[in-house]
C-alpha cells in the first residue's frame, strides 16, 4: 500500500447513514443464500444471476474517502479500503463500526446484495486506528523465532479489527529483505526465507484455522513478488535475478502462505528483470494461480496498475493488461468510475474475455462466502471492547520482550538492579510513543509524539524498579554526573514507511543522538545504547564507546517489554533476523554471501 494522501474525512458518516436498505432479497430465497448448500453451488448460482456491471463492480476497490454508500449502490462495488491514516471522526472502533455498517448497509441495497468486503493495512496491530494495541513490527516478530506467538498476535489483531467491522487486512508482509536501506525493511520477518515462511503461521492467526469464525479476517501475502530484492535496496524498483535465485530466495514464504490457506495476494510494485509484477501473467497465473496452487483472489496495490507503462494515468491497455495477468480485484483508490468504465470497454471489445472476468468473480465471491458476509454482513460489536484491550497488550508486551537482541554486555553491565539504583535515561525515543512504534501508525508514515495510548520505554522504566532506586530523564542528557551508576541512551530512528524510508547515503546515528550518547559518557559512566529502528544501523564505529547494546527495533505501545529486559525480568532470547553490518559500504549484506559482519544474522546474548 501506498501513497496516501490526507482525505476529508467529515462528510462521510453523513453520506453512510442516509441509506437504509432491506434485507437481501431475504424472502427470495434463491440458491445462493441458502448457507446449507456448498460454497461452489451458492457461487455459480450467484454468478449466473449477474450483470457485467455487477462483475467488473466486484473487481473494485475504492478508497473510503472517495466513495459513498450510496456509490456502493449504484456502481455495486465489492469493497473499499482505508489507505493509511483514512479513518473515521473520531477515530474510535465504534465510529469505524459505523462507518463499516453504513458502507455495507450501501452494498446491500443492490438488487443481488452482495456484502462488501473491507480491507485495511493493520500490518501490526490494528494500527489506523487510536487506542489499538500496536505490536512490534516484523523485524522484530522474526528476532522473537516464535511463530507461536505470531499466530496468537495474528489472532489478537483479527479480534480487534473485526471490533471495527473490517473483514480484511493487508498483511502479512512476506517479503524477504535483502538490503538494509529499503525502507520496508523493517515489515520483513528476515533476510532469508526461513523466517518468513515461518511467520506465515499470521496467516492461520488472522484467518482462524478455516474462513468463517467468529473473528475471521481475510489475510493478504503481499508484495508478490520479490519487493525486498530491488537493485539498490530501492522502493518499488527492479529485481535484478535469475528466476531460480527468485524461486529459491523470494518465492517460499509465498508458498508457505498459500499452504496455509491464505485468502489473498497483494502485487509488488516493483519489477523483475524490467518488467512490473503488475502485469506479469507468468508469475502471477502460470506460478502463483498454476504451480502454487493458490484459489484465493490476487488484489493490486495501490494504483498498480497505473504503473505498468511507466506513465501516470492508467490506460486500457494497462487495464486488459494486469487482468488478463491474473489480478482479480483492483485497488483504485480514486479513479474507480474511470476503471469500471476502462474494464468494461475492454471486455466489450474482446481485449478481456469473459472467461477472465467470472474467474475473477468466482474466486472474490467464494472468498466472501466463506467469511460468512452473506449471513453476518455486519459488524459484531461484542468484539469491539477488546481494541487495545488489557489482555492484548500484554500479549504484545510478552512480543517485546521476546524480540530485544542484545548485542554488547560488557562486564555484565546488564540487567540492571531494580532496587538502591540510581539510573539516568536520555535520548529522544526513550519517552516517545510514536517513535517506538514507527510508520504506519495511526498515519501511513507515522509521526513523532503521542499520537495513541500505551507504555513510552522511559514509563516502562520507571515502572520496573523498586522505591529506592532513583531514575532521571533528561531527552539531551543534560544534567547527568558521576554519581549515576548507569546510564541509558533510547537513540535511533523516527518514523518513516515506504519511499519516504529509503536510506541512499549515511545509515549512522544523526547529530542529535551522538551527542546524547557523548554526553552521558562524559560523566564517566557507563552508557547503554537501546537502538530504537526499522533496521540494523552503521554503528560499528561508535560501539567500543558504549558498555550495551540492545536492538528493540520498533516495539510498539508497549514499552514495559524493553525495561522487562534491562532489569532482568526476562532474559533476552531474541536473535537477529538480518546481518547486521561492520559498516554501510557493504550494504547489500546477507547471510553466507561472504562478507565479514559485525553481527551475523542469528546472533544474540542472553543473561
Amino acid at each position: 500500500m501506498t501513497r496516501h494522501r490526507p482525505l476529508g474525512l467529515s462528510l462521510l458518516l453523513v453520506a453512510v447513514t442516509a441509506v437504509a436498505a432491506p434485507p437481501p432479497a431475504a424472502a427470495a430465497g434463491l440458491p445462493y443464500q441458502d448457507p446449507t448448500l456448498p460454497v461452489a453451488t451458492r457461487v455459480a448460482d450467484l454468478l449466473a444471476r449477474m450483470s457485467l456491471d455487477e462483475k467488473i463492480g466486484q473487481m473494485t476497490q475504492a478508497e473510503r474517502g472517495s466513495v459513498t454508500a450510496t456509490d456502493l449502490t449504484t456502481y455495486r462495488l465489492g469493497s473499499v479500503l482505508s489507505g493509511g491514516g483514512s479513518a473515521p471522526s473520531p477515530n474510535t472502533a465504534t465510529a469505524w463500526a459505523d462507518m463499516y455498517d453504513g458502507f455495507q448497509r450501501g452494498a446491500l441495497a443492490t438488487p443481488l446484495g452482495i456484502p462488501m468486503i473491507y480491507g485495511v493495512d493493520a500490518v501490526h496491530g490494528h494500527n489506523n486506528v487510536v487506542g489499538a494495541t500496536i505490536f512490534p513490527h516484523n523485524i522484530g516478530l522474526g528476532a522473537t523465532r516464535d511463530p507461536a506467538l505470531v499466530q496468537q498476535i495474528g489472532q489478537a489483531v483479527a479480534e480487534e479489527i473485526t471490533g471495527t467491522g473490517v473483514d480484511w487486512d493487508f498483511a502479512p508482509c512476506l517479503c524477504v529483505a535483502r538490503n538494509d536501506r529499503w525502507g520496508r525493511t523493517y515489515e520483513s520477518f528476515g533476510e532469508t526465507p526461513d523466517l518468513p515462511s515461518s511467520m506465515s503461521t499470521l496467516v492461520t492467526g488472522l484467518q482462524g484455522a478455516t474462513l468463517g469464525g467468529p473473528t475471521s479476517v481475510l489475510a493478504t501475502a503481499k508484495h508478490y513478488l520479490g519487493d525486498g530484492g530491488t537493485t539498490g535496496g530501492v522502493d518499488q524498483g527492479n529485481t535484478q535475478l535469475s528466476e531460480a535465485d527468485l524461486r529459491a530466495i523470494h518465492l517460499p514464504p509465498f508458498q508457505a502462505a498459500v499452504q496455509r490457506g491464505v485468502g489473498a495476494v497483494m502485487i509488488s510494485y516493483s519489477s523483475w528483470n524490467g518488467v512490473k509484477l503488475h502485469g506479469h501473467q507468468y508469475l502471477i497465473t502460470t506460478v502463483l494461480k498454476g504451480e502454487l496452487g493458490f484459489s484465493g483472489f490476487v488484489v493490486s496495490d495501490w494504483n498498480g496498475i497505473d504503473q505498468i507503462d511507466g506513465a501516470a494515468g492508467f490506460t486500457a491497455a494497462e487495464v486488459s493488461t494486469a487482468i488478463n495477468a491474473g489480478i482479480d480485484m483492483v485497488m483504485v483508490p480514486t479513479a474507480w468510475k474511470t476503471f469500471i468504465s476502462t474494464l468494461r470497454a475492454e471486455v466489450q471489445n474482446g481485449h478481456v474475455p469473459m472467461s477472465r472476468i467470472d474467474d475473477a468473480n468466482r474466486r472474490i465471491l467464494t472468498k466472501k462466502f466463506e467469511l460468512g458476509l452473506f449471513e453476518r454482513p455486519y459488524t459484531d460489536r461484542s468484539w469491539t471492547s477488546t481494541v487495545g484491550s488489557a489482555t492484548h497488550r500484554a500479549l504484545a508486551r510478552q512480543a517485546v520482550r521476546e524480540s530485544q537482541v542484545l548485542l554488547k554486555n560488557s562486564a555484565g553491565i546488564l540487567p540492571l538492579a531494580r532496587d538502591n539504583n540510581k539510573i539516568f535515561v536520555a535520548g529522544r525515543n526513550a519517552d516517545n510513543i510514536g517513535n517506538q512504534s514507527g510508520g504506519w501508525t495511526i498515519s501511513w508514515q507515522g509521526s513523532s509524539g503521542n499520537i495513541t495510548p500505551g507504555t513510552t520505554i522511559l514509563q516502562g522504566i520507571r515502572a520496573a524498579v523498586g522505591p529506592t532506586t532513583t531514575v532521571t530523564y533528561n531527552q539531551r542528557g543534560t544534567g547527568i554526573n558521576s554519581s549515576y551508576r548507569a546510564a541509558i541512551a533510547v537513540v535511533g530512528e523516527t518514523p518513516y514507511a515506504e519511499g519516504q524510508g529509503d536510506r541512499t547515503g549515511s545509515m549512522s546515528l544523526d547529530r542529535e543522538d551522538l551527542r546524547t550518547i557523548t554526553t552521558l559518557r562524559n560523566a564517566g559512566v557507563p552508557v547503554i545504547v537501546v537502538l530504537v529502528s526499522g533496521r540494523p544501523l552503521d554503528i560499528a564505529a561508535e560501539l567500543p564507546k558504549w558498555d550495551g547494546l540492545l536492538a528493540s527495533w520498533l516495539p510498539g505501545t508497549e514499552g514495559a517489554g524493553v525495561a522487562d529486559v534491562l532489569f532482568g525480568g526476562y532474559a533476552p532470547t531474541g536473535k537477529l533476523p538480518m546481518t547486521w553490518m561492520n559498516s554501510v559500504s557493504q550494504q547489500p549484506i546477507n547471510a553466507g554471501d561472504g562478507q565479514v559482519p559485525l553481527y551475523a544474522q542469528g546472533y544474540g546474548l542472553t543473561y
